[in-house]
């Protein structure tokens, strides 16, 4: 929101206009300000002439004032409306477009648009840019076509990070920190500890501690050794948090020595209330704290403050090392230049199949590795232990496969041309896995295949690198669709909406799997039902109030986003 000092500053500092030049030259200010100096012999001051010539002026001059008031007023009203970003400034002013009117130049100067390397970070240059959605302009698409790129609509929802004066008011204190320090270790996937890196900024926050930047632990079943640094842009998560929290990238040398316990027996649904209870004193005392296994634990349900932090983080402070984001959005370059293009997240790895207890269809010899990997290692099964894979698979607990996914895509209108990112780690059984999705859609790409001259050679067995890679191609897909649930599909769900609401399925899997397996009905029929099961899961605005164990950072209405209030550009 644009202050009134600022508006001041910028009404003051346009250029007259030559009407203004007029009006002042008939003024008595001119004579202050442009005429000579003349003997007082020679000047008549009181000739009617004069006295006409100098009420008129006045009238004239007043004029103007009560112009430039009511002009004033009106440009002050405009930069105060409530979540104003329509501006040309604004990245979230793209227009539905054709890939033919932006060039690769265009879309490198949009894309970095997204950087912001000023003192003062502005929310609005830190949040990532998708490019544009592109429009259907072609005459001969079906009417199922049309409807499957046609992106939500928004209901004027937009991002709203406004805190409160409290909030504020105790950032003074809280950013300035150097006594207390929050230690925490991050474990899992990208998109788990990225969750893990929120909770643990907004924990920080709590108890009023500076936070050593994460620590992200050595993932088992990858074998990835990335660091914070090598995965995210430090410089950018400090300046961004800055007004929030004291962010540092190492313990000082005065408290290197300090005791240094681990906590990693944290109950799930802790509110700030047990987490200032049972860390408080302890960090206090020993001036550093340690926390791990933080997974999910931090309460869904915050303070608006703190869920508006949340957004903050995820959507603004997390932005990837400029070497991955360099190279991702060059990716998404390549598959947008050609037209609209659909991101699917399949999750079909080994350990995903391993770990959901579910089968992969792929046969006898697929499933029997599966089923030795799993009673050899039975603390990766996740899955309800009392259940058949059938019952898992008809509760919506099993990644859907190739075949399914390519049915879905189908019967929802997605024509046989469309162009297809893969995200996700190599599938189990490689291309005899992604078979019956080609089938159907020839034009499948992975990043591997768009990636020229070892482009992606850097980040063999870096999982998280490549996961990120994956995270930015599918920002920028028209469609977003995830086989399974999971991490990234909740963030990709959430930040989708975030920067204007993109069109993203999420597989009714519960209830559209029955008619999968039922053969008596007509594929028109089949195309029927699966429209209707998922004509209100297709990215429009979802309130996280409706049910409130969902995760903010998946369902940002209306805590971060909102109609009414003050936006944040």
């Amino acid at each position: 929101m644009t202050t009134a000092r600022n508006m001041k500053s910028s009404f003051i500092t346009e250029n007259p206009s030559p009407f203004f030049h007029y009006l002042l030259s008939l003024s008595p200010l001119a004579s202050l300000v442009n005429s000579p100096k003349k003997s007082p012999r020679n000047h008549k001051l009181c000739t009617p002439q004069n006295l006409s010539l100098y009420f008129l002026s006045l009238i004239l001059s007043f004029t103007f004032l009560g112009f430039s008031i009511l002009s004033f007023l009106l440009v002050s009203q405009a930069s105060s409306s409530p979540c104003h970003l329509s501006s040309p400034s604004s990245p979230f002013s793209f227009p539905s477009l054709k890939s033919s009117e932006y060039s690769p130049i265009n879309l490198v100067s949009l894309l970095s648009a997204t950087s912001d390397d000023e003192d003062e970070p502005k929310l609005s240059n830190s949040v990532m840019v998708p490019l544009p959605v592109h429009g259907v302009v072609r005459n001969n698409v079906s009417e199922e076509e049309r409807e499957f790129w046609e992106q939500p609509d928004g209901l004027g929802y937009k991002p709203c990070l406004d805190f409160s004066i409290g909030y504020r008011k105790a950032s003074l204190k809280i950013s300035k920190e150097k006594r207390r320090f929050l230690v925490v270790v991050a474990s899992g996937g990208l998109n788990q500890q990225r969750n893990q890196i929120v909770d643990a900024v907004v924990i920080a926050r709590i108890l009023g501690a500076a936070l050593v930047v994460p620590v992200l632990q050595v993932n088992l079943i990858w074998g990835d050794e990335s660091e914070f640094s090598d995965i995210f842009d430090v410089k950018h998560f400090k300046r961004t948090l800055q007004a929030d929290v004291r962010v540092v990238s190492s313990l000082p040398s005065t408290h290197l020595m300090s005791r240094q316990t681990i906590e990693n027996k944290i109950p799930y649904d802790v509110s700030p209330l047990w987490i200032r209870n049972r860390f408080f004193r302890q960090l206090n005392e020993e001036g550093v704290l340690v926390l791990k296994g933080l997974d999910s634990k931090l309460s869904k349900n915050l303070p608006y403050d703190l869920q508006k932090l949340r957004c903050k983080v995820a959507f603004h402070a997390l932005r990837y090392a400029a070497p991955i984001r360099e190279l991702g959005n060059q990716l998404a370059r390549r598959m947008w230049i050609e037209g609209p293009f659909i991101a699917l997240h399949l999750r079909l790895e080994k350990d995903v199949w391993v770990r959901t207890g579910c089968l992969t269809g792929l046969g006898t010899e697929h499933d029997d590795i599966i089923t030795k990997v799993r009673e050899s290692q039975p603390e990766y099964l996740t899955g309800r232990l009392n259940m058949t894979y059938t019952q898992r698979r008809l509760a919506g607990l099993c990644p859907l496969n190739a075949l399914e996914m390519a049915r879905l895509l189908k019967a929802l209108g997605a024509p046989g041309s469309a162009r297809i990112y893969i995200a996700g780690g190599e599938p189990f059984g490689r291309n005899k896995a992604l078979q019956p999705l080609m089938a159907e859609f020839p034009n499948v790409v992975t990043k591997e295949k768009l990636a020229q001259n070892g482009e992606l050679s850097q980040y063999i067995n870096k999982s998280s690198a490549l996961a990120a890679i994956d995270y930015i191609v599918s920002m920028s897909s028209d469609v977003f669709v995830p086989s399974h649930g999971g991490n990234m599909g909740r963030a990709m769900q959430g930040h989708r909406a975030y920067v204007g609401h993109r069109k993203y399925i999420k597989p009714n899997k519960r209830s559209m799997l029955p008619f999968f397996d039922d053969t008596s009905i007509s594929d028109a029929e089949f195309r029927s039902i699966m429209r209707k099961l998922h004509s209100k899961s297709q990215g429009q605005p979802e309130m996280r109030a409706n049910r409130r164990d969902r995760d903010v950072i998946a369902y940002p209405i209306t805590e971060c986003m909102c109609k009414h209030k003050t936006g944040i550009f």
